[in-house]
């Protein structure tokens, strides 16, 4: 067997909008929302290892964290969520992660062997306990790797009618219906972890819904006030993986006895809290502020490739399941103007017509490109003629909660209005956007929203047949799973340049605008942060 560790109008616009954010209390859009995250480490950021306690500072203490939404849960699995991803992943592991080129990693299995890239014999790492003392089997990885097929979008095809069994307490054998190589890179994604837990919680989980957040990170869940703060403990009998630290592998270190993550909705709340102290670290600082922190002596920030920003539409419900209709939408839309009302300079954005991320090279394609950033009104209203659109209401869920997701929202409107269409903006705060999307089909018909770095296209959730209500197209369905079964990356990659194009000129599941960077900020005390699909907050360090 071999070892795997394998890895005029504009201005009117722009006026309009100025008045509407001068208005508005709204959150800046630093972090993205239920579906993004940082992709690469911060171009502004502390440097430190978390191996070097002399540069780091001394261990212990309180970390104080400012996010700018409320994670709808903490069960890593089953939500999109920005925040959920960041605030779970301190309890839970995997058994594979992410290096910070994302490549995959070992994390939780000691090794992964394979001959042909269907039967998987995965070794798990001895000796591990759960936050209950427990010690973890394969009994409690296949209930929960089970469990991560059932709730997760992001597994595509590869494991349809996979089986999981144990040989023994520490050797689980994957058995896939087809070969893939993409297997451990859809293990490791970050998006909808597949989060290793205690068996007896998933069987005590009422209706599937986990309650008792028990994992084997490097901290203990500890106390979740709604709408305040969530608490987290050092778990003193954490045991890190014997490799340096890499994106989000390697060695993790809890070097704080607590943390503390409040839920501060305001982005001024959270920019005053920021310099004044009263918080270590905050999510979301407003881009107009970037100037003013890099000269505050005693703040860092952090300004790093974050997510694709887009608009996800209905195709499930409602007049969007027309693809005519979302292809006059599509047209009409102007994307450069949408990401200048989103990002107010150019350095923050840029504008790119890839579903996958820029930064995963070998998934880089222009298919479809001739579709993009078409801002062609004229255009769209031909094709709402063709379906004989009778001024139907197009209806666009955005929040507050996320600057970024509003303020492009009401270009949108605007725009869409320019080319017939009777667009109506709904604003929501983001927790009940996420209900209503999954929820409420009949209620919408578009919503703003991010996606954050995956490492293969099967993983994008705008590509996804279950994500926010999913889409019956079996071009879709037929061309992942050839991807997916494709024998090399070579081949795999032209049937994506192929779908891709498929998805700009006919599907049209998404509107997609370009990539952003997001801004976070931390007092100096702090050391040590670093980013991967997220700040990470092990090996970190806070002094007095």
């Amino acid at each position: 067997m071999k070892k795997l560790f394998k890895n005029g109008l504009f201005l009117m616009l722009l006026a309009a909008l100025m008045l509407v954010i001068a208005a508005c209390s709204s959150d800046s859009g630093g972090n993205d929302d239920s579906d993004s995250g940082d992709n690469t480490s911060s171009d502004e950021t502390d440097n430190n290892d978390g191996d070097d306690e002399e540069a780091q500072g001394e261990a212990g203490g309180t970390l104080r964290i400012a996010i700018d939404a409320a994670p709808p849960t903490l069960d890593q699995p089953t939500s999109t969520a920005t925040a959920a991803r960041d605030a779970s992943r301190l309890i839970f592991e995997t058994l594979v992660t992410t290096k910070e080129n994302f490549e995959p990693e070992m994390m939780l299995a000691e090794s992964i062997e394979t001959e042909d890239n269907q039967t998987f014999t995965i070794n798990l790492r001895e000796g591990v306990k759960f936050h209950n003392g427990e010690e973890m089997t394969s009994e409690d990885v296949i209930a929960s790797m089970e469990r991560w097929l059932e709730k997760s979008s992001v597994t595509g095809n590869i494991f349809n009618d996979a089986t999981w069994t144990a040989d023994g307490d520490y050797t689980v054998i994957l058995e896939l219906q087809s070969p893939s190589s993409l297997t451990l890179d859809t293990m490791a994604s970050a998006k909808q972890a597949a989060a290793i837990m205690p068996k007896e919680v998933i069987d005590n989980a009422s209706d599937g819904v986990i309650t008792e957040f028990i994992g084997t990170g490097p901290f203990k869940f500890e106390e979740w006030k709604q709408d305040q703060y969530i608490h987290y403990v050092k778990y003193d009998e954490y045991q890190p993986v014997d490799l340096p630290a890499d994106g989000l592998s390697g060695k993790k270190e809890a070097l704080v006895d607590e943390i503390y993550i409040y839920i501060v909705n305001d982005s001024s709340t959270r920019l005053a809290g920021l310099q004044t102290g009263e918080y270590d670290f905050a999510y979301g600082i407003p881009y107009d502020n970037y100037d003013a922190l890099l000269a505050d002596d005693n703040l860092e920030t952090i300004l790093t490739p974050s997510a694709n920003q887009m608009m996800g539409l209905n195709k499930v419900q409602g007049i969007a399941t027309d693809p005519k209709f979302r292809q006059a939408v599509n047209a009409a839309l102007d994307a450069e103007q949408v990401m200048f009302a989103a990002f107010p300079d150019e350095d923050f954005f840029w504008l790119d017509s890839g579903y996958m991320d820029m930064y995963i090279e070998p998934w880089l394609t222009d298919a479809g490109n001739e579709y993009y950033n078409q801002a062609n009104p004229e255009r769209a209203k031909e094709l709402l003629d063709e379906i004989g659109y009778n001024n139907e209401e197009f209806r666009i869920m955005t929040t507050r909660d996320y600057d970024h997701h509003y303020n492009s929202g009401v270009v949108i409107q605007e725009q869409l209005k320019q080319a017939g269409i009777n667009a109506v903006l709904e604003v929501y705060d983001w927790p009940s956007l996420l209900d209503k999307r999954e929820n409420d089909l009949g209620a919408w018909d578009a919503f703003m929203t991010s996606s954050s770095t995956v490492s293969t296209p099967p993983q994008l959730i705008g590509m996804s047949t279950t994500w926010a209500g999913g889409m019956d197209d079996s071009y879709v369905e037929e061309t992942m799973a050839a991807i997916e079964g494709a024998p090399t990356i070579e081949e795999a990659k032209e049937l994506w340049d192929e779908l891709q194009l498929y998805a700009w000129e006919e599907l049209v599941p998404i509107v997609h605008f370009g990539g952003y960077h997001s801004l976070y900020g931390h007092t100096k005390n702090v050391k040590g942060i670093t980013n991967n699909t997220g700040p990470i907050f092990w090996n970190v360090t806070v002094s007095e």
